[in-house]
């Protein structure tokens, strides 16, 4: 499984930008999906994720109702929007998959190269 993530910028505080991850090498439907996030000088951490067939769907806290992560399974591709965009948003955004039928906030066997999202206040 190969995971190429896009979409990441520059953005000023209060914009949006929404990332994309393209599923290759296995059907993406096969596939639960995640985000995860790193800032500079902190540990990677867990951001949204997306079951197979959508019927669950979970955020970390500081990011509800700002975020929201949906899926195309016939395009292999999942996205992530993000709207009102924070400096504390700043961090290389990676895309994760794992086989499991159950969505996690750790585990992931399957892991995209990043892309950068800097937000300026």
């Amino acid at each position: 499984v190969q995971l190429q993530a896009s979409g990441g910028g520059l953005v000023q505080a209060g914009g949006s930008l929404r990332l994309s991850c393209v599923v290759s090498g296995r059907p993406s439907a096969t596939l639960s999906m995640a985000w995860f996030r790193q800032a500079p000088g902190r540990e990677r951490e867990f951001v949204a994720a997306i079951s197979r067939y959508l019927d669950n769907i979970d955020f970390v806290d500081s990011v509800k109702g700002r975020f929201t992560i949906s899926r195309d399974n016939a395009k292999d591709v999942v996205y992530l929007q993000m709207n009102s965009l924070k400096p504390a948003d700043t961090a290389v955004y990676y895309c994760a998959a794992d086989g499991r039928f159950e969505i996690g906030r750790d585990g992931y066997d399957y892991w995209g190269q990043g892309t950068l999202v800097t937000v300026s206040s």
